[in-house]
């Protein structure tokens, strides 16, 4: 996938100095062989060599200034935009320098939709700010001097701070912003405003250095299908569509990752998107409008969420928290299954689970600790999924993993 990017990117470079220097330009590419040919007007052309794995171009992308670089399989931890800006932030980058861990997903924007830095104040996004990450430069310079890959977490529909801006933008019920039962709101995927809006924030994210952005919470509210007909929201563009409520609520969410993919293709970063890890076990799922297949069509990389705290009994196992090994090997078998229908499928790269789960224990808990976070890497690369990602919301990750148990 990135060997194609590469090859893109040669021939847009040739294409602006055609465009520049001479006159508007048609272009033609395909391949003859293993070799790739771009013709321009009826008698130019350049050929290129297509061997995959040797050909290593520069992609272009928006410069920053810092030099990062994509890791041999990405192994990353999650930090909130408290950590990343705190005193907790050395210990974090010390335990990637001390263990095979290489990368951080770092909240952008967080989980209520406040930013966690302090744009320029002329930014449409500086009141909804935090200086969480007082220091973004900073910050990012030690990401690079320790060469560690940084990945912008941002939240996307759930966003309790613009919903109470723009009630128009949100789900209303009696008059009012609805919120679950955490009191958190969400905004409207069926509008497009909503879209830009968030766009523009992975923009911001991408001018500080950030060399992926990854898009969270791509969906409607859990449950939404209860609650359809009773809410009121706008439809936006898809109000006089004649699909049916679900196939709506699809086509909204994999619409805005398409498009999300589409206005940042020219910066050069990855797109990412975390999903529902039950997404995979339906064809589409009915009330957040999630598809699997074709959220995984529009992005560089696929972040199912397999926490075996999660599951039901779905894959005959009946306490999938006490048993994080056949959870994840289940779920990876099911999900290659699914990605190798694809014709140009992502890298896969789940979210696995680094926290105890005490709600689901009247007695003792089950306590997750370096041999239940092995035991779900483990199963992942003899799958052949090489990459992942810990969750814990707190940021305190299990001492002594070994992160690479195949090696």
């Amino acid at each position: 996938m990135r060997q194609k990017k590469g090859i893109l990117v040669v021939l847009m470079a040739v294409v602006m100095f055609q465009w520049f220097y001479f006159a508007p330009v048609s272009v033609q590419a395909e391949t003859e062989g293993d070799m790739l040919v771009a013709r321009f007007f009826a008698n130019k052309e350049i050929t290129l060599s297509a061997e995959a794995k040797e050909l290593q171009f520069a992609r272009f992308r928006f410069n920053s200034g810092y030099n990062f670089s994509y890791p041999d399989a990405v192994r990353g931890i999650y930090l909130t935009g408290h950590s990343a800006g705190g005193s907790r932030f050395e210990r974090l980058v010390n335990l990637l320098n001390d263990t095979e861990l290489n990368s951080m997903v770092i909240d952008i924007k967080d989980d209520h939709g406040n930013l966690t830095f302090k744009p320029d104040e002329d930014s449409p996004y500086y009141d909804i700010a935090q200086n969480y990450i007082s220091d973004p430069a900073a910050m990012m310079q030690t990401l690079e001097e320790n060469d560690i890959y940084p990945i912008a977490r941002i939240v996307v529909f759930k966003d309790s701070v613009l919903a109470k801006e723009r009630p128009d933008l949100s789900f209303k019920e009696n008059g009012r912003v609805w919120t679950n039962n955490r009191d958190e709101a969400f905004v409207n995927p069926f509008m497009k405003e909503v879209w830009e809006y968030n766009v523009e924030i992975a923009k911001e994210a991408i001018e500080m250095g950030f060399m992926e952005i990854q898009f969270d919470y791509v969906r409607f509210p859990e449950g939404f299908e209860r609650r359809d007909e009773e809410l009121a929201y706008s439809e936006g563009d898809y109000a006089d569509s004649e699909l049916g409520n679900v196939k709506k609520r699809v086509e909204a969410v994999s619409n805005f990752v398409e498009y999300a993919k589409n206005e940042l293709h020219n910066y050069g970063v990855d797109i990412s998107v975390d999903i529902f890890g039950y997404a995979v076990t339906v064809e589409e799922t009915p009330g957040i409008g999630q598809n699997f297949s074709r959220i995984s069509e529009h992005v560089d990389v696929i972040s199912s969420m397999i926490y075996p705290s999660h599951w039901t009994t779905h894959f005959g196992i009946d306490v999938p928290d006490r048993e994080p090994y056949r959870l994840v090997d289940a779920y990876s078998k099911l999900e290659n299954e699914v990605l190798e229908k694809l014709e140009d499928p992502p890298t896969s790269r789940p979210w696995i689970q680094d926290f105890s789960a005490p709600w689901l224990y009247s007695g003792a808990t089950f306590v997750y600790d370096a041999p239940q976070v092995e035991a779900q890497i483990l199963a992942l690369n003899e799958n052949g999924i090489n990459e992942f990602l810990l969750w814990n919301s707190g940021n305190t990750y299990s001492e002594g993993v070994d992160y690479t148990p195949l090696n």
